[in-house]
């Protein structure tokens, strides 16, 4: 059976980081904080990151370990059940802080994709031809 392809994940991940540092790009955090739309399309794209963060094989994820792959996961939950609770601070944080190097290791793994579906690079298929 074929793998399922994770680009569409990996994708999902970088468009929602995208999405958000165009909202968070030259603003304060207390225009931020005043701002309760923009929190919110913060708040949706990093439930996006997360669910999709959680359609990505461990072998994947363990190529990228300084990635806080559980974390990652599990801030949807929090956005999701306990959305009386965040934080805007919490959301800043996140949004300012924590997302690049995420952002990275997926394009890094979507450019990795792209070579191996040319057939220039194989896991599994013995030796590359020369």
């Amino acid at each position: 059976m074929a793998e399922k392809s994770v680009t569409p994940a990996l994708q999902d991940i970088v468009d929602s980081i995208d999405r958000i540092n165009k909202k968070v790009d030259n603003l304060s955090f207390e225009e931020f904080r005043a701002d309760i739309d923009r929190r919110q399309i913060i708040e949706r794209n990093i439930e996006i990151i997360s669910e999709a963060s959680r359609r990505l094989p461990e072998d994947l994820k363990s190529r990228h370990p300084d990635i806080p792959w559980q974390k990652v996961a599990s801030i949807g939950n929090i956005l999701r059940h306990e959305y009386d609770s965040v934080s805007p601070l919490v959301l800043w944080n996140v949004a300012r802080q924590e997302l690049g190097p995420l952002g990275k290791a997926c394009k890094i793994e979507l450019i990795r994709g792209k070579f191996d579906e040319k057939g220039e690079h194989s896991h599994d298929h013995g030796e590359r031809s020369r």
